[in-house]
């Protein structure tokens, strides 16, 4: 279900952005998960799954990849709170015959969600095969990262309405 909420929380009055105050919010365990896709050619997903591109594992590196990026997303998104995250997941499954999905939860115990580190993880994870694969396939693109799901806080819990489909990633 779709919030109500209206007004922008990263504005103030004057119009001017800022930084949410959340010091008088409930710590609460909070989770958010993101998903999104790289379309490739077939070629190239066969290169992945048979470890056969020269720079190196790449199911590995987009991995890591997207763990970091969840870490550092406050250092990325600049009105993004700086937090401490208790997990991270990446996951990427090759959905034949042109594609590899990308899924990434993230959990943490604290005043405000993790929606922008599961997003971010997601989006740093499809560049990194972007980043390795493009010597084989420029023509790749990476497609539907949405909010799949979140739990925890105020807002309460939030699934996304499957019949809103984007860009045809939906599985």
């Amino acid at each position: 279900m779709q919030s109500e909420k209206t007004t922008l929380t990263h504005v103030d009055e004057q119009g001017a952005a800022r930084m949410v105050d959340v010091s008088a919010k409930a710590v609460t365990t909070r989770r958010a998960r993101a998903s999104g896709a790289v379309v490739m050619s077939p070629a190239t997903l066969g290169l992945i799954t048979g470890g056969a591109v020269g720079k190196g594992d790449v199911l590995a590196a987009a991995r890591l990849a997207g763990i970091m990026a969840a870490k550092r997303t406050g250092d990325l998104i600049p009105l993004c709170h700086p937090l401490g995250i208790d997990a991270v997941s990446v996951d990427l499954v090759p959905s034949l015959p042109d594609r590899l999905l990308i899924t990434a939860t993230v959990t943490t115990t604290g005043r405000t969600g993790v929606e922008m580190e599961a997003l971010t993880a997601v989006s740093l994870a499809a560049l990194t095969v972007y980043d390795m694969c493009k010597a084989a396939d420029r023509a790749m693109a990476i497609t539907g990262i949405v909010l799949e799901e979140k739990s925890g806080g105020r807002s309460g819990h939030y699934v996304r309405d499957r019949d809103h489909a984007v860009d045809g990633a939906d599985r």
